[in-house]
């Protein structure tokens, strides 16, 4: 077999809290960027310095605050869990959590430059001809700012992907549960004679992250060939 079982539920695991981390951050991270790019409001400097806060803090600073919160301890953790039976602590979903997190930043980032880009003459226009700011953002912000939204996701994506200080500190490392990509190789770098694992899945990761760029590519150009058709 060319990967080893434990390899083979690591990267899949890792593409599963990818994909939850990217997605389900992305309605979040569209409206924040909205908020930065087109409202202006007392607080707008704090908010986007909050935004970016998992940015400069170390990630390990990040997963113990998230365990401290969401752990089985924490205020937050024992409300899910009692009243919804939500469970983030040392769970494949706190890992989502943690990576959705700390991608969040890139994905808010690039939506906003995106909207920003967006001549607002165009969503004045669509105004005045009678539609609403909900439509307006529907019909022209959003699909105006599709590549921006396409990088982001994919950037979040990538970041989810290479996640490690921050999951490892909330979810531990527990094979078959938590234990992705990273955690694997980092495993890997422990145990004697696992240079030849470590090279397989350093080889998943860059194949992954570059199908995931060439996939965001060839969307936008397909949105701008649909734009000039």
């Amino acid at each position: 077999m060319l990967f080893t079982p434990e390899e083979t539920t690591a990267i899949a695991l890792s593409l599963k809290v990818a994909v939850a981390a990217s997605l389900a951050s992305l309605p979040l991270g569209i409206a924040t960027a909205w908020v930065l790019a087109r409202v202006d409001f007392v607080g707008k400097s704090l908010l986007d310095a909050l935004v970016h806060l998992p940015l400069v803090l170390p990630p390990v600073v990040v997963g113990y605050a998230l365990l401290v919160t969401f752990g089985h301890g924490g205020a937050a953790g024992r409300l899910l869990s009692e009243h919804f039976g939500i469970s983030f602590a040392f769970r494949w979903t706190g890992a989502a959590l943690a990576s959705a997190i700390m991608g969040f930043p890139l994905l808010v980032r690039a939506i906003r430059l995106a909207i920003e880009s967006v001549d607002r003459r165009l969503e004045q226009a669509a105004a005045t001809l009678g539609a609403n700011p909900l439509r307006v953002f529907f019909t022209v912000t959003l699909p105006l700012s599709w590549p921006g939204i396409v990088a982001g996701t994919v950037l979040a994506f990538a970041k989810a992907l290479g996640e490690f200080g921050a999951t490892i500190t909330f979810v531990s490392s527990i094979p078959g549960q938590t234990r992705t990509l990273s955690s694997e190789i980092y495993g890997l770098m422990q145990a004697p004679g696992g240079e030849s694992g470590i090279w397989r899945l350093a080889v998943v990761a860059v194949v992954i992250s570059l199908a995931a760029l060439l996939a965001s590519e060839w969307l936008v150009r397909r949105q701008r060939r649909g734009e000039r058709d």
